[in-house]
This record gives structure tokens, sequence and C-alpha cells, in this order.
């Protein structure tokens, strides 16, 4: 991975054909974190490894989670599930993984699991802390499914191996179908990339969650991921694009990028430091 995402024309070269990347630059240093400008320099200037690993177990807590806000929609320092995921997220992106930090993070998953596996969307140690809105600690701590999608899809990109994982995984196995709103989806199709069949398991979710929200785009498509024909339905407003060779769904919102994010160079939207806040679907 290292070699490719290095080269420009291989991962980088459409937002850098179409971006002002000196001035892109001059906002990260004015703005960003130290964790964003380290990723910038990782995937646009050729930058080491080491300091987005860094800058991410700097978010690192003694249970071995990861919180201290580098989510920012939670700003407390205890561990969260979608900071795991923004974590996880960035060391792979970067080819920055540490199997060390990562494992204390599947030790932290493990401990702070629920019966069924997976993870709480919003762990308790939020409360009192800033954060926003629709991060509501749910009265039966229950699993949620996209933190647990979007994570197990990371770590089983990677060939990690942790009962967390083998838990998990069955659990969403047996949910993943049943997903009924776009946040849900979301996480199932995170994972759909790494268990044959589900793509078309997913189907009858995806129409039915269409039906409530705004605009979806999903095309059927086969292994070599030439359209069999597109199929117009509705979706949340998001934007995200994952191929399980089996389906090809696109997310976006009606009108451009969520309010307050701008898109990064794998479609995904990254929260500006600004203090605009983004959409709860929306992973900034």
């Amino acid at each position: 991975m290292s070699d490719s995402f290095k080269t420009p024309t291989a991962r980088t070269a459409g937002i850098v054909a179409m971006t002002d990347l000196a001035a892109a630059e001059q906002f990260l240093a004015g703005h960003a974190r130290v964790l964003d400008r380290r990723r910038f320099e990782r995937l646009f200037r050729d930058g080491e490894a080491g300091p987005v690993r860094d800058a991410v177990a700097a978010y690192r807590n003694r249970d071995g989670g990861l919180g201290q806000g580098l989510e920012p929609d939670g700003r407390g320092p205890g561990s969260q599930g979608p900071a795991v995921a923004m974590g996880l997220r960035v060391l792979h992106e970067a080819d920055a993984w540490d199997d060390d930090l990562v494992g204390g993070i599947c030790d932290w998953l493990d401990a702070a699991a629920p019966p069924e596996g997976a993870t709480t969307f919003v762990d308790p140690s939020v409360e009192g802390w800033p954060h926003a809105p629709w991060w509501q600690v749910q009265p039966e701590l229950g699993p949620s499914m996209i933190s647990a999608g979007l994570i197990v899809g990371i770590l089983l990109t990677r060939d990690v191996r942790h009962p967390w994982i083998d838990r998990t995984v069955d659990w969403l196995r047996e949910t993943a179908p049943t997903a009924d709103s776009p946040y849900n989806l979301y996480g199932a199709l995170g994972f759909a990339d790494h268990e044959p069949g589900l793509a078309e398991r997913l189907a009858p979710a995806i129409k039915r969650v269409s039906r409530s929200t705004p605009t979806l785009r999903a095309r059927s498509t086969g292994r070599s991921g030439s359209p069999r024909g597109p199929v117009r339905l509705r979706a949340p407003s998001l934007t995200r694009t994952t191929s399980s060779g089996t389906w090809t769904i696109s997310q976006t919102p009606s009108s451009g990028t969520a309010a307050g994010c701008s898109t990064s160079r794998s479609g995904r939207p990254f929260r500006r430091t600004t203090g605009a806040v983004c959409s709860p679907s929306t992973r900034c």
C-alpha cells in the first residue's frame, strides 16, 4: 500500500489536478490539528508514516482506547467507538499502521463491548463533557452497527485477528440486513466488502431506508466492477462509496457537501476547524 499511495497518479492525482494544495496547506497550518497536518504531509507531501502514527497515539487512553476529542463530535477524554473508527481510518489511509497501538484498541473494544459484541455508539464517559447533540447515551447501551461496521471493515482489511472481531463479525452477519436507518446502513456497508453475499442481502435494507431519506444511487456490478445497471434510490445525507464486488452504493447530500465540511481525496468529508457542525451521518 505504501508504494501505491505515494504514487501521485495512483491515489492523489484526481484531487491534485483540481485542488490548490499550497492553499490547502496554508489553511491547515492556520486552522487544523497536528493530526490533520501530519495526514496532509503524508498523503500529499511524501511525509513519513511515523508522525501520523504518533499523532493518533496522542489520543490513546490508559485503557488502550482512543478518545480525548479525536472524533470532534465528542470532546470528552474517555475512549469512544467513533474515535476508534476515526483513528483506525487515519492509520490505514496513511499506511501508518502500528500493531501494538491497534492491539490495545482491540483490547479496549473487547473490554467495553456489549454482550453481543460490537461497540456502543456513545460510551457513558461522554456525559458531562462537550459533545454533539446527537451523541446521546442509549439506556440499553446496546451495540452500534455504524461504529462496529466501520471498525471491523478496517481491521479485516488489515488482516487483524482478535476475539472481539470474531464476536462482532458474527453479530454483523446476523443484524446487518436488518439495518433500519441511514446510520446503520452506513456501518453495514463498511463491513459488506468482507462478507460474501452480504451485498445482495442488504438490497432490501437499502430500499427500505431509501423510502424516508433524500438521495441515494445504487448500482449492481460484477466482480470486474462494471455496472449492470443503475438503480436510483433515496439515501442519507452523507458521502460514501463502498464497493463489495456486487454493489456500489453512492450516498450524497442533495446539494453539495454537508455544511461545514470539505471533501477529502477519498470523497469523505473532513471537518473544518472553524466551529461548523456536520450532520450526524457525516463522518467528518
